[in-house]
């Protein structure tokens, strides 16, 4: 045997074992998740919460946290987290959406927190369903808004498009997982090997309510040039909101954040007569005239 062909067979073989052991241990890259005892008591200074578990057909228990307003609610807020620990350490975030008279529902998914069950893409998109049924049994869905961030853009995505929220809110969202790992490993055959591809961008198509996207600037994980693709899917529906050197895991320390969320909790839809604005007017063409 050649050496050239000597050193294929043994490039092949190296790659066909490193895409198999990707297939097998992706999960355990993509998810972090923090485990808690049954028994695992939560605790938020100055907010009032109640515990539900829900069991699913498959015998999985989906663990899930409502953080009550002290207000009448609006409505409320069904908040899909990002990929790490569990609803405990999340749960810090609800004050952001509890100070504008909404409640917060926030879910573990399997394997995180005290929830259980076998993790696949489609048993949490199943289970997630389950969840936002149940709330329509308790709250109008006109009043439920889906809030997605980071790895939950994609599954609020999902859930958007197969119901009819009154919005959605997606918190630095990716086109797709897919898209997401092909920066780090450009050369593996991940449209084949991956178990999550999570295709935001196709699912965004189909969603029929408001849809409003915030993205950091400064973002290392999931660039800002995302959003800007994605706010390009459904535009007649979508606002982008622009962090200016916001990163992937710090928007909530800029003001900025906090004025964006706070334009679209208290947002009402609007009918503009765009009949009384410049839309369809044309520069001339002379370039000395356009100044």
């Amino acid at each position: 045997m050649p050496y050239w062909l000597h050193l294929l067979v043994i490039v092949l073989i190296v790659y066909v074992v490193i895409s198999i052991a990707l297939f097998y241990i992706q999960d355990y890259l993509l998810f972090k998740p923090e485990k808690l005892p049954k028994d695992f008591q939560f605790y938020y200074e100055n907010q009032e919460t109640k515990e539900y578990n829900l069991e699913t057909r498959d015998g999985a228990i989906i663990n899930g946290l409502l953080f009550k307003c002290k207000n009448k609610p609006k409505g409320v807020v069904l908040y899909l987290k990002g990929n790490s620990k569990s609803i405990k350490g999340w749960g810090k975030f609800a004050v952001d959406f509890t100070r504008h008279d909404y409640n917060v529902l926030m879910v573990d998914y399997r394997g995180f927190g005290k929830s259980t069950g076998r993790r696949s893409q489609k048993a949490i998109k199943r289970d997630l369903q389950v969840v936002y049924n149940k709330m329509k049994e308790l709250v109008s869905e006109e009043n439920i808004i889906l809030y997605g961030r980071s790895l939950g853009s994609g599954f609020a995505t999902k859930l958007a498009s197969t119901n009819h929220p009154k919005m959605l809110i997606l918190d630095a969202p990716y086109y797709s997982l897919t898209k997401v790992t092909a920066r780090y490993m450009p050369f593996m055959p991940l449209s084949i090997l991956i178990k999550y591809p999570l295709p935001t961008h196709k699912w965004l198509k189909y969603v029929q309510c408001p849809i409003h996207i915030i993205h950091g600037t400064n973002d290392k994980l999931i660039p800002y040039k995302t959003s800007v693709k994605l706010s390009k899917i459904n535009p007649k529906l979508t606002k982008l909101y622009t962090v200016i050197g916001g990163g992937h895991k710090d928007l909530n320390n800029f003001e900025a954040y906090h004025d964006m969320l706070h334009d679209i909790m208290n947002s009402k839809p609007q009918t503009q007569d765009y009949s009384t604005t410049s839309i369809n007017v044309i520069h001339g063409k002379n370039k000395k005239s356009n100044i």
